[in-house]
């Protein structure tokens, strides 16, 4: 499974890299939007498309988006289960809704939430005390 995502969103970086933790069995592969040949590797991905929800390309081919990415990256690694309660018919749609703002707003919602956040090279990170 290879997950298309913005590692200069703090949340979505941290995100991203708890589940590679996650993955002791190398079963995911994370791929920045961000890099400079990302275009050039993906050409069937459009980057913008992909800033705005999330991407990632199964091993069979297909392509799946949102919070489908979110419960089968979880579920490849053996983790959370109760992730599919997000994809039952009713609580889907509301999660759904709630993911669409969050992706939207996610520069915003991260600086918020991790103020202690900076990001460098493409890669986020918590702020120590010496850290300008």
């Amino acid at each position: 499974m290879i997950i298309f995502y913005d590692a200069n969103c703090p949340l979505c970086n941290a995100e991203m890299q708890h589940l590679k933790r996650a993955d002791i069995n190398n079963k995911i592969i994370l791929e920045d939007l961000n890099a400079t040949d990302f275009n050039t590797r993906f050409p069937k991905v459009d980057k913008s498309i992909a800033m705005a929800l999330l991407h990632a390309r199964m091993p069979s081919g297909i392509m799946i988006y949102g919070l489908d990415v979110t419960y089968q990256a979880w579920k490849t690694v053996g983790k959370y289960p109760w992730l599919k309660i997000i994809r039952l018919p009713i609580i889907r749609f509301f999660a759904d809704c709630t993911y669409t703002f969050f992706a939207k707003y996610r520069q915003p919602i991260s600086r918020f939430l991790m103020p202690n956040s900076q990001c460098k090279n493409n890669q986020c990170k918590t702020k120590s005390a010496g850290d300008k």
